[in-house]
């Protein structure tokens, strides 16, 4: 599709590229030109720095998808001149100076909040970090109900954590008060409360809010839906 924007996917945390293995697939057979970069999840500064640069070395226009802690960081990195999109998976839409911490207070806790594992991981130079990850025991349920107990608890030992810092950093930029925007509510959500993404998306202004019956994962348990919709918001951009 030659007209149309190439299509970033972007992770979020405890979990990596590979979560949005069945959607890309999807858009590939579509005959989009897809994209997914790795993100380290150690700042929101840092991770969205970093999928900016990716985006910027892209020939042409750019459709961001971020799913999770990758609504937060597309919504940074999205100002680069050549985004001409975002599609909010399961995902923070921040406002310019909030943090994730600042947007989740203001509704009640999701389970997830009593499943965190926090340690330390060395810094060179400096203090210690602090990751934070999932019980082991509990991922299935709180991150990756809806997916096959054999895959839940693959991803349970493989999960990618995230610094501690990211959840109180403020985002510096919302790219959606400039860029046109999409989002997927996951109603089944036991990692976000459902509420803060339709929060998130109705201040964004979102084109369309599409609510799924499904779980935080809803890339892996409705990949053709996810991929309907960012289908959809690439060919009214084309």
């Amino acid at each position: 599709m030659p007209d149309a924007p190439t299509l970033v996917l972007v992770h979020g945390a405890f979990a990596d590229a590979g979560s949005w293995a069945h959607v890309a697939r999807n858009l590939l057979d579509l005959g989009y030109r897809v994209v997914v970069p790795p993100v380290l999840n150690r700042s929101l500064a840092g991770d969205a720095a970093y999928v900016r640069s990716v985006v910027e070395s892209i020939d042409g226009p750019v459709l961001l998808a971020g799913h999770s802690y990758g609504g937060a960081v597309i919504t940074v990195a999205g100002a680069a001149e050549n985004v001409v999109g975002l599609v909010f998976v399961s995902g923070y839409a921040l406002a310019e100076g909030e943090s994730l911490g600042e947007l989740q207070g203001r509704f009640p806790d999701s389970d997830l909040a009593s499943h965190l594992v926090y340690t330390p991981y060395p810094v060179e130079g400096g203090e210690p970090g602090t990751d934070v990850s999932v019980e082991v025991a509990a991922f299935p349920a709180v991150f990756a109900a809806g997916v096959p107990d054999d895959v839940a608890r693959v991803l349970a030992v493989s999960q990618r954590p995230l610094s501690a810092v990211a959840f109180g950093e403020a985002a510096t930029v919302a790219a959606w008060r400039t860029k046109p925007s999409w989002g997927i509510v996951s109603a089944a959500d036991h990692t976000i409360n459902p509420d803060v993404e339709r929060f998130g998306y109705e201040r964004a202004g979102v084109r369309k809010s599409l609510e799924l019956d499904a779980p935080h994962l809803v890339m892996l348990t409705h990949p053709t839906e996810v991929a309907g919709l960012i289908a959809e918001a690439a060919a009214e951009l084309a």
